[in-house]
């Protein structure tokens, strides 16, 4: 353990440089102490503050891993219960399928087994798009459903539906239960669910998305408090490894119990199969509540959970409880798999001495894919045969969809189209691409390359939108 706590610092300084992400933190927990916890790199391009221990930064999805321990903490204190139906919690709350939108429950919520497809690409659009938590809560009634309880799907607003609930249930809102639960109690005076909290920090990070041309664009202002559970909290690393030692002593905070055995078992109990094995005899991974629950090659238990932010944010917690092991790195760039790496050569040092496989090689590859384009046509570069498009009228007008809402298409004097679109009015301009198909670039969180727009007849297709077949279609009312 010393000599990989020793190698810590030339390994997250390799990476750093080989992945040019401005800063990272990291902190690691061993039987009861913290052993390391350090910064490195600054805050913010062009600014001199350095990243340290106690930086604050937007971890992304390990805010679920969060989520799963203060609703851990509220059953153990009998506040909420994991078998709460969202629809008694929530007036109004359902799915399409009625029968599992009365019985979907917090657990169910939290584990992602509810059948919802994976909101990358349907209500987290909605959010880049300007919903609100409400709007967004509700049209999940829209989706279609894979098969209850045996269907595991990643999806935000599946799981802040959850969290809500259980908050509902305890009788206050959501940011206010992760403070009576967990940041309070534990002292962890860095860390909120609100992005109002975050803004008022002195030691916090930036965001910084990494354009084109390997620049980076710093970030302050992106709020996530619509999708906060599943999203947005912001801690330091100092006030991780204090949530990190309590987890690995069973849930104890000194004589105190923060959550007993069975709501430990319940959050790192497999909850739903999130990966099924490749072949007969392999291993299976699993999801709990809010953690990726999986075995090692020596059969332990290792519970993780990674966050990431096309804005401009790493990071991934991993423990390993028969060790009373953890790890925790956060970082402030578009993700590539850099908090992985660093936490995965840590423990393959603790384990091996020595690194047995290139890792930030190997995340960087599965982290590319993730950025991966829904539509995969070029539009930069001319069609391979260009049809010239219909005169301007054809296209004017209001197209609707139940789940977007109405996308209204306009023609400038020059006959150039744009569309607005959502509760915001975004607007897009219009570009065309070879016949009644055109393409625009699509901006937020979720927005992976450029778009087509088809239009055939009655009915609009935007291709980013209809990774879920048929969702991205409009029909035209006006």
């Amino acid at each position: 353990m010393d000599a990989a706590v020793g190698a810590l610092d030339g390994i997250v300084t390799t990476d750093l440089q080989a992945t040019g992400i401005p800063g990272a933190a990291v902190a690691v927990v061993y039987r009861g102490r913290v052993v390391y916890a350090k910064g490195f790199g600054v805050r913010q391009v062009g600014r001199p503050e350095a990243v340290d221990a106690d930086t604050v930064f937007q971890v992304a999805s390990v805010s679920k891993a969060i989520a799963g321990t203060v609703i851990g903490s509220a059953v153990t204190q009998k506040r909420a219960a994991w078998t709460d139906t969202i629809a008694s919690r929530l007036p109004g709350w359902t799915l399409s399928d009625p029968s599992v939108g009365a019985t979907a429950t917090v657990a169910d919520m939290l584990a992602h087994r509810s059948g919802l497809p994976e909101s990358q690409y349907s209500t987290d659009i909605l959010e880049d798009l300007g919903y609100s938590q409400q709007d967004i809560l509700a049209r999940q009634r829209l989706l279609p459903l894979d098969p209850f309880r045996v269907s595991y799907g990643y999806t935000n607003y599946g799981l802040t539906s959850g969290a809500e609930a259980a908050a509902a249930a305890a009788g206050v809102g959501w940011a206010d239960l992760a403070q009576q639960q967990i940041f309070g109690p534990l002292g962890m005076t860095s860390s909120s669910y609100r992005y109002a909290d975050l803004a008022t920090r002195p030691d916090r990070a930036a965001l910084h998305k990494r354009e084109a041309n390997g620049s980076w664009t710093p970030s302050l202002t992106f709020d996530v408090d619509s999708q906060a559970p599943a999203g947005g909290a912001s801690t330091s690393v100092n006030d991780l490894a204090k949530w990190m030692t309590m987890l690995l002593a069973d849930g104890k905070n000194g004589a105190a119990i923060v959550i007993d055995d069975a709501n430990l078992n319940q959050i790192w109990g497999p909850q739903v199969v999130r990966e099924p094995n490749e072949k007969v005899g392999g291993s299976f991974a699993f999801y709990g509540e809010g953690w990726n629950v999986d075995r090692d090659s020596s059969d332990r238990l290792v519970v993780n959970h990674s966050g990431a932010f096309q804005t401009g944010s790493g990071t991934n917690v991993q423990l390993i409880p028969s060790e009373q092991l953890g790890i925790v790195t956060l970082t402030n760039g578009t993700p590539v798999g850099l908090p992985e790496a660093i936490n995965k050569r840590f423990v393959d040092q603790v384990e091996n001495g020595r690194q047995s496989l290139d890792w930030l090689a190997e995340y960087r590859k599965a982290f590319a894919t993730l950025s991966a384009p829904v539509d995969p046509t070029d539009y930069t570069v001319p069609a391979p045969q260009v049809t010239p498009p219909q005169a301007p009228t054809a296209y004017v007008g209001t197209w609707r969809s139940d789940f977007w809402g109405d996308l209204v298409v306009t023609a400038a004097p020059d006959g150039t189209l744009s569309f607005v679109v959502g509760p915001e009015r975004q607007q897009y301009a219009l570009a065309h691409y070879t016949g009644d198909t055109f393409w625009f670039t699509p901006r937020g969180e979720s927005a992976f390359g450029n778009s087509g727009v088809v239009f055939a007849g009655p009915q609009l297709t935007v291709n980013a939108w209809n990774e879920i077949p048929g969702l991205g279609v409009f029909r035209k009312v006006g």
